[in-house]
């Protein structure tokens, strides 16, 4: 079937990011199924996210049908976009909807996106993960492709200001090996795995991200633990249940 929005998207996206002279480093893209469905699993650490690992994605030829919440689907520009280019959209009051349409979607061969942590982490560190993505590779008898994004908070967050300047933003992309969901694992314990895998990921995409904040008022997209003054996880938990 003739993808009349999602490509135009991508020669869009290209665009932008040739103009911000944006400096995407993408590895183990190779990782990726050519054909059949697959999971991927990826950090939240920006609004763009979703671009950046379809973007990992396309080496295979593949173009990956996001899970992304349901308001989206409703405004008036986004909401077309999205659903043209066959994202599925995510009731959280209504789970069971989007779990079905994910699961026709993998049986179907598509790849499926998901941020298991469910929101952009204002930390930068991985948060927990839901076991969705889990279970929707064991049922529909799919690898679990893990992802890891690093850089792409300094365009776009939760919190702070967009820069859509030419700033040549360095974007450090990590694909993992697949994962096997077997049917005769907990999906729990596939979560813990998945995840652990995207933390070794996260943390290889740092050590290999090639600038440091400038400055002391530039370390604000560092987490706490590697010296930047993002807030700590627990600072996060504490400002929500307020």
């Amino acid at each position: 079937m003739a993808e009349l929005v999602y490509r135009p998207a991508i020669g869009l996206a290209r665009t932008l990011f040739k103009a911000w002279d944006l400096k995407i480093d993408c590895r183990g893209s190779e990782n990726i199924p050519r054909s059949g469905g697959a999971v991927l699993v990826s950090n939240h650490i920006s609004y763009l996210d979703f671009i950046f690992d379809g973007l990992a994605a396309l080496p295979q030829k593949r173009l990956v049908r996001f899970m992304a919440k349901e308001s989206v689907f409703r405004h008036k520009i986004s909401g077309p976009l999205m659903r043209n280019m066959k994202h599925i959209p995510v009731d959280r009051n209504q789970g069971e909807a989007a779990y079905a349409h994910a699961l026709d979607s993998l049986r179907s061969g598509e790849v499926v996106g998901i941020f298991p942590e469910a929101t952009i982490s204002r930390s930068f560190t991985l948060k927990s993960f839901k076991s969705g993505a889990a279970r929707l590779a064991q049922e529909a008898g799919v690898p679990i492709v893990p992802v890891a994004l690093w850089g792409t908070q300094r365009l776009w967050t939760k919190g702070h200001p967009r820069n859509f300047k030419r700033s040549h933003t360095p974007i450090t992309i990590r694909v993992g090996e697949a994962i096997e969901a077997s049917k005769d694992k907990y999906a729990g314990a596939i979560t813990r795995q998945v995840r652990e895998r995207v933390q070794e990921l996260l943390e290889a995409a740092q050590r290999a991200y090639p600038v440091r904040p400038k400055d002391p008022d530039d370390t604000w997209w560092m987490p706490a633990h590697l010296g930047g003054t993002a807030p700590t996880p627990e600072e996060v938990r504490a400002a929500e249940a307020r």
